[in-house]
């Protein structure tokens, strides 16, 4: 299995169930050293800002997450929800334990 580690829209359980086709179960979880920003993304009907987080190394910076366990198909399928303006890159959480994040791609 492998662990994200959702700030936004992979929360909603909505999203959840048409991405991966069930409610996912996670535990509140926090990352430290970064800060959520937006970022403007041009859709169909108009510019959008999004959260994105990103790194600043300052301990007093978190977002607070909820660490979800899914499969490797299901983390692949959240690469495509995702798109082009999003990386994933892997973080280390408040209980050490190592997730997967989505950042800027840029």
């Amino acid at each position: 299995m492998e662990k994200l580690f959702a700030y936004g829209s992979l929360q909603n359980e909505d999203i959840q169930k048409d991405l991966f086709g069930r409610i996912l179960e996670g535990t509140p979880e926090k990352l430290i050293g970064y800060i959520v920003k937006k970022i403007q993304i041009e859709e169909e009907f108009g510019l959008v800002y999004y959260p994105i987080i990103t790194e600043t190394n300052k301990p007093e910076d978190t977002i607070n997450g909820i660490v979800y366990a899914i499969t490797t198909k299901e983390l692949h399928q959240s690469d495509l929800y995702e798109g082009l303006h999003y990386k994933r890159v892997e973080v280390q959480l408040q209980s050490k334990q190592k997730a997967w994040a989505y950042s800027a791609a840029i």
